[in-house]
């Protein structure tokens, strides 16, 4: 499996790439935003990747960042998602944009991305929000019932608990589990801040 592609950037084409490493030609599919972000052709470039494996089709896909990957892997994940509706997201809403509109059920939002009506933004929601629900019922098994029932740092020193519990949830989306979220968030000035503000804060301390 691929994690990531470092060459020369030989080929810029329209829905995907070519990565020249070492004389192999490797065809990257990507977003159109993402592509625009690559730089020149000639350039030595490094992406994240997804290698996809399907009976008639073998497939990879190339993003920007960690975050934009786990995106996509979470959407794909979803029934009735796929990768090329994935991709369309991807182009048009960023990963902290995307986990805001999970977290707070904005429907509207979602359903701005080409592919995604109603009947499936509703889907992405109830999906990705049991995840999170999942996540955290592991925790509290194996956390100390007083360590989850305290207050943690985090809620002390914010006023407005319900955001940071949006943003914790967000970030959950993106795929960190909740004790590296707030070890990253206890790192950062968080007073009068909005969610998504949180969320781009606390994805730069994680991706440290």
């Amino acid at each position: 499996m691929l994690a990531y592609i470092s060459g020369k950037l030989a080929m810029k084409m329209t829905g995907y790439v070519v990565i020249d490493v070492s004389g192999l030609g490797y065809k990257v599919f990507m977003s159109e935003a993402g592509i625009d972000k690559l730089g020149n052709i000639g350039d030595t470039i490094k992406i994240h990747t997804h290698y996809r494996v399907r009976e008639d089709d073998i497939s990879i896909y190339g993003f920007n960042t960690l975050e934009e990957l786990k995106m996509f892997e979470l959407l794909i994940g979803v029934s009735g998602v796929g990768a090329k509706t994935a991709l369309a997201m991807l182009a048009v809403c960023e990963p902290s944009e995307f986990a805001v509109a999970v977290v707070t059920e904005d429907i509207t939002t979602l359903t701005k991305i080409p592919g995604i009506g109603p009947k499936s933004a509703k889907r992405i929601i109830l999906e990705l929000k049991d995840k999170i629900k999942q996540e955290q019922q592991i925790q509290e098994l194996t956390e100390n019932t007083k360590q989850v029932s305290a207050k943690t740092k985090i809620e002390k020193i914010i006023e407005n608990e319900a955001i940071v519990g949006e943003a914790i949830s967000a970030l959950q989306i993106l795929g960190y589990n909740k004790k590296e979220i707030e070890k990253a968030l206890d790192k950062i000035e968080k007073t009068e801040l909005s969610t998504e503000e949180i969320i781009k804060k606390g994805l730069m301390e994680l991706s440290k």
